[in-house]
């Protein structure tokens, strides 16, 4: 195992370019299941999950070849079995995508319950839900969910709850199904528009993704084609907030700063200046002047996203003031803010609520990544702190982030990759919030 040391107090400065969605990947990749030919998927990010669902695929009968670095050719014409491999799915929650590729293209999927950390109650209520509504007939055995239909009929289905992941599963079932189906209280992240976008290149008709209600015409058959992945919205927002913890200027390029607007609207109110052109933003700050409090509350798209919570509290450990962060979407996001306090963070959680009193500093010390933007947020401290800072359990970062450490160094972090001597031995489980 490896752990990430960081000598702190280096501000950021330059640019730094963007890679592709991680959210909209991992969506991407099981959706090629439906597809009848050859996808070639651009601005695909080089990261573990996509490492790990692309060896899936691959698993189940895929073809799959890098053409390039960014760039991958898939052709699932030959898989023949609607069974996702159980091992795999234990490690990643968004293998559960593969619940509704496989049932849409053979009326019949049979895939293990995901894995994901430790965010608190995590049901796929709302996925099993829209199965049904399409005809499917489900069970759950030994860890396995077995699904299968005659054949899937388009319907209308209200979300009782808004959920990312089962709007995009039931978008994937529906998209080859007889008949119009109609999602109501559906998601609007950008990676859900991103994986309509995609299904519709190879051939689906998918439309009103990006609002509350989508529609999905039934089609025979998808064909294949070019996609580029958008650009990830949270590794844009962590780079952000590095440049404003540590009093520097550094563009956040390939971007679309749409995404961007909650995040920048945040940091503007606590005193970064942030200006937008057509494909980057300019983040910078006087490190003489003080950060200012702010109150946060985590939202579904276009809210404050929870993926940025933990990165902007950390930066709120040095903001003047008592601010409060409000966690709307997950239960138990808090657990790091353990981490933060090894550093000097003065702050405090109550339930959903994380009361932040601002101190003048951070003193390097060793900690550890609870979960994928956890570890980013620990980054983010260390780099901003005096003296060393080590940060293990790197594994969860480097799920999300490619290239993290050489991008940051590029932009004047003092950060290196190190054997983890006093690391525990590498388990089965993998964080999957963000």
């Amino acid at each position: 195992m490896e752990k990430y040391v960081i000598s702190g107090g280096k501000t950021l400065n330059g640019d730094v370019f963007i890679s592709g969605g991680k959210n909209a990947a991992v969506a991407i990749i099981p959706a090629t299941v439906m597809v009848r030919g050859t996808c070639v998927i651009e601005n695909m990010p080089n990261i573990t999950d996509v490492r790990l669902l692309l060896s899936m695929l691959k698993d189940m009968g895929a073809d799959v070849e890098f053409l390039a670095p960014g760039i991958v050719r898939v052709n699932c014409s030959n898989i023949n079995s609607f069974v996702s491999d159980h091992e795999g799915v234990r490690k990643i929650r968004a293998s559960y995508y593969f619940m509704g590729s496989l049932l849409g293209r053979f009326s019949a999927a049979r895939v293990g319950l995901p894995g994901g950390c430790d965010f608190g109650v995590r049901p796929i209520d709302q996925h099993m839900k829209g199965f049904e509504a399409l005809g499917a007939e489900i069970s759950i055995e030994h860890g396995i969910v077995n699904m299968k239909a005659e054949k899937l009929v388009g319907t209308s289905i209200y979300l009782d709850t808004r959920s990312v992941g089962a709007t995009i599963n039931i978008v994937l079932a529906a998209t080859l199904a007889e008949g119009t189906t109609v999602i109501e209280n559906a998601c609007r992240e950008p990676h859900i528009v991103d994986t309509a976008n995609f299904l519709n290149t190879m051939g689906a008709d998918i439309k009103g993704a990006g609002t509350d209600v989508i529609k999905i015409k039934g089609v025979k058959s998808l064909h294949g084609g070019k996609y580029s992945i958008i650009p990830d919205q949270i590794e844009a927002g962590t780079y952000m907030v590095a440049a404003a913890a540590t009093g520097g200027k550094v563009a956040v390029r390939n971007i679309i700063p749409k995404h961007m607007e909650t995040v920048s609207a945040k940091l503007t109110e606590i005193g970064v200046t942030v200006e937008e052109f057509d494909d980057y933003i300019v983040v910078s700050r006087d490190p003489a002047k003080k950060l200012m409090k702010t109150k946060i509350k985590t939202m579904p798209y276009p809210g404050f996203p929870t993926d940025m919570q933990p990165q902007l509290s950390a930066l709120l450990c040095l903001a003047e003031g008592t601010s409060i962060v409000t966690e709307g979407v997950w239960d138990n996001r808090f657990r790091y803010i353990e981490e933060l306090r090894k550093l000097g963070a003065k702050a405090d959680v109550d339930g959903k609520i994380c009361v932040i009193e601002g101190v003048d500093r951070f003193l390097g010390a060793k900690v550890h990544a609870c979960d994928l933007r956890a570890g980013a947020a620990m980054v983010i401290a260390g780099l901003c702190a005096e003296g060393i800072t080590e940060v293990s359990d790197i594994k969860y970062v480097e799920r999300g982030y490619e290239n993290f450490v050489e991008k940051l160094r590029k932009l004047g972090a003092n950060i290196s990759k190190e054997k983890d001597d006093e690391a525990e031995p590498e388990d089965s489980k993998f964080c999957d919030v963000g």
